[in-house]
């Protein structure tokens, strides 16, 4: 929340410099910037309500939770984002044909060098708290800043150039390289936010981490199947079928099932696990002491015996080879 507040001011700084800045050079170009910067103002505010929406806890109306308001801020946010390209587009094109003249434009550097180091320094903080909490919101405003970043400076590299050497028709072109770049990124938020909408899986790369978590505890199991991942916001939601020995108590069951959860959660940020236990359907098992997964894991805790036993060097020579055998 503290870094959704701080983009909704620091955009708010940003637009009402550049808007001024805008009118007293004439400059279509720093208007336009203005204009994302506003735009910026809108989508952090949306963000705001809707990781406020997002933390909210699971209820009767939704017992997966909010987190998907975060995805459909992210959808608002393509769409404005469009929108406002095409409309600077439009003006852009107005511009190329009337040629009208810049003034002033050392006070549009001056502007635009304080909005790029600004826009700079708010994308970094904001991309930091993004990936600590996996916030698509955070992740979209992160990116709005980080097109600030660029626009800013291609825009002030094209002040210096009309005041140096008399280009107006240059401003025109410039925000329509503006309006374009926002048309692009408008589209990419676009597609994030609706592989969320559409329970996309999850990344292959946490995909693997998941198998690795729970493969850690093979002694326990006779295996794993239906893994399902999907994303609501920041929320991992991870569902998976497990198969453990059929003569382990439900409490017994139960541990299992519940040390595996909170391993997943401590090393995933944001997940809710859900599993279904599923007994082992083996045709003439022998019984739970002749199960093998019962055999591994008493074969498992006889080797960490043996190795906390021979720093002690206290094992007879006859129980090590039992023990490794």
């Amino acid at each position: 929340m503290a870094a959704a507040r701080l983009s909704v001011l620091t955009a708010l700084g940003l637009a009402i410099l550049k808007l001024i800045t805008g009118i007293l050079t004439g400059s279509l170009a720093v208007l336009t910037s203005a204009i994302d910067s506003l735009l910026d103002i809108l989508m952090s505010g949306i963000n705001l309500m809707a990781i406020h929406h997002a933390e909210q806890p699971a209820d009767e109306r939704h017992p997966y939770g909010h987190g998907k308001f975060e995805s459909l801020a992210t959808i608002f946010q393509a769409l404005v984002i469009a929108v406002s390209g095409c409309w600077i587009i439009y003006e852009a094109v107005q511009r190329m044909i009337e040629a009208s003249p810049i003034k002033q434009t050392g006070i549009g550097i001056i502007v635009m060098s304080i909005s790029t180091v600004a826009s700079f320094m708010i994308s970094r903080h904001l991309r930091r708290v993004a990936k600590e909490t996996d916030s698509s919101a955070l992740k979209a405003d992160s990116l709005h800043f980080s097109m600030d970043v660029y626009t800013n400076l291609a825009l002030l590299i094209g002040l210096i150039l009309i005041s140096r050497f008399n280009l107006p028709w240059l401003d025109p072109v410039m925000s329509l390289m503006v309006a374009i770049y926002i048309l692009i990124e408008s589209l990419r938020l676009l597609r994030q936010a609706m592989r969320d909408i559409l329970d996309e899986q999850l990344p292959e790369v946490v995909r693997h981490e998941i198998e690795s978590l729970i493969n850690d505890h093979k002694h326990e199991l006779f295996g794993y199947h239906n893994l399902r991942t999907r994303r609501a916001g920041s929320q991992k939601l991870i569902d998976f079928h497990l198969t453990v020995c059929k003569h382990l108590s439900v409490e017994e069951a139960h541990d299992i099932t519940d040390y595996i959860e909170k391993k997943i959660g401590d090393e995933i940020i944001g997940t809710d696990v859900t599993i279904h236990v599923e007994p082992c359907r083996r045709h003439g098992c022998p019984g739970r002491e002749a199960c093998p997964t019962q055999s591994i894991r008493r074969a498992e805790d006889d080797k960490e015996w043996w190795k906390e036993s021979e720093d002690d060097n206290d094992m007879p020579s006859d129980d090590i080879q039992r023990a490794t055998d």
